[in-house]
């Protein structure tokens, strides 16, 4: 039994130790919003923000997490920064099939909260998640708009 504090809420799983947190998260706990992509790290939709950092949950063994407080899509509204990247994300229209956007979101809210005033060479470096629709140019002018 492992005790995992995700959005606020601590949860006891029964899972084995090194079951991926992205299945933690999705069959255990119900969290559906961070999607499975590719299973490797590669492209990021299942991202969550993991004591502060963007962490791709589908590599992180459930008993390496410990105490860290884990985020994901489901509460980022609840935060201020992932708020206004959510607005931003509206506003801007980014999402065309959707499929990487939670993940996205995450990426941007961990790294406005790190940085609030990221230059585009900041952007880049760490919007690093995958968009089959190749929304990239829409997913940048989001960032510049939440940080303002």
């Amino acid at each position: 039994m492992q005790t995992l504090t995700i959005n606020g809420t601590r949860h006891d799983v029964d899972v084995e130790g090194d079951t991926p947190l992205l299945f933690v998260l999705r069959d255990t706990l119900g969290l559906t919003g961070t999607k499975y992509g590719c299973g490797i790290g590669q492209c990021g939709a299942c991202t969550v923000i993991l004591d502060g950092q963007a962490t791709r949950s589908c590599q992180i063994p459930t008993e390496s997490v410990g105490n860290a407080k884990i985020t994901t899509i489901e509460a980022i509204g609840q935060d201020a920064v992932g708020k206004r990247v959510v607005e931003a994300w509206v506003g801007v229209q980014v999402p065309q099939c959707g499929y990487c956007q939670s993940g996205q979101v995450m990426a941007a809210t961990a790294l406005l909260q790190q940085n609030p005033r990221p230059t585009d060479g900041d952007i880049g470096q760490a919007m690093t998640n995958l968009c089959r629709c190749g929304t990239y140019n829409a997913i940048a002018a989001a960032v510049r708009q939440a940080a303002a």
